[in-house]
């Protein structure tokens, strides 16, 4: 069985002892059944990773001894900042993992016109919440030591590209391609609408906020198939694949 891997929030340092959170305690001990003695990798998001020991378990508490701090990079050279419009159920979460998984720094949920997921500003926190544990867990299982940050939902009028960055939008019904694009200098910024795509109106309006219009092929995706083909390509381009 490949060694686990858990995310702390809170900052690591070598030749410590940690209590590990609720949730990492249940999925190691319940779920992964391990026991004293069994090797773990922590990391922050700082970039290192801990190759640790599963030193004591009491019923409501796990103990972790951490070894040296050992600096492992698979981040992409091309900063990715995703603007993805709000679907409903596991259509969200796909879309977040998988992103995560092929080396988003950034996501940031957008309420657009066709956006059905209306929620009050108390369930909307647990959401957003949630989508921050989806990542986590992408980078837990992908072997990323950085999470992306989730941020908070906004709505799409007067968005503008991420500071610095190429912003593309996508658009069925254009003819430019990805790769007649430029090549960016450091940055992209890429949205994409919700279940049922933008309105023209919408990307009329973000066309003259500076995103540019492409396509993804002859072919109309569903918005988590669109996430994840646009940011393959994106990497493939540009990137690390």
């Amino acid at each position: 069985m490949a060694i686990p891997r858990i995310y702390s929030r809170n900052p690591l340092h070598a030749e410590q002892s940690i209590t590990l959170d609720e949730a990492a305690q249940r999925h190691l001990i319940q779920v992964l059944r391990l026991k004293t003695g069994a090797s773990i990798t922590l990391f922050d998001g700082s970039g290192n990773e801990f190759e640790s020991t599963i030193e004591q378990i009491e019923r409501k508490k796990v103990t972790v001894s951490l070894q040296a701090a050992t600096p492992r990079d698979c981040e992409s050279p091309i900063q990715t900042h995703l603007y993805q419009g709000i679907s409903k159920g596991e259509r969200m979460d796909y879309a977040i993992q998988k992103a995560t998984e092929l080396g988003v720094n950034s996501i940031t949920p957008l309420f657009c016109e066709r956006t059905v997921l209306k929620l009050e500003p108390k369930r909307l926190q647990k959401k957003v919440d949630h989508w921050q544990a989806v990542a986590i867990s992408a980078c837990e299982q992908s072997g990323r030591n950085h999470v992306p940050q989730l941020l908070p939902p906004q709505s799409l009028q007067q968005l503008k590209p991420h500071s610095g960055s190429t912003g593309m939008v996508l658009n069925p019904y254009t003819e430019q391609r990805l790769g007649e694009l430029p090549e960016p200098h450091t940055s992209l910024s890429i949205l994409i609408g919700p279940e049922g795509g933008l309105s023209e109106a919408e990307i009329y309006n973000a066309e003259t906020l500076g995103w540019h219009s492409i396509k993804l092929g002859p072919r109309i995706l569903r918005t988590e198939t669109a996430t994840v083909v646009a940011l393959t390509a994106l990497q493939q381009l540009w990137g690390d694949l």
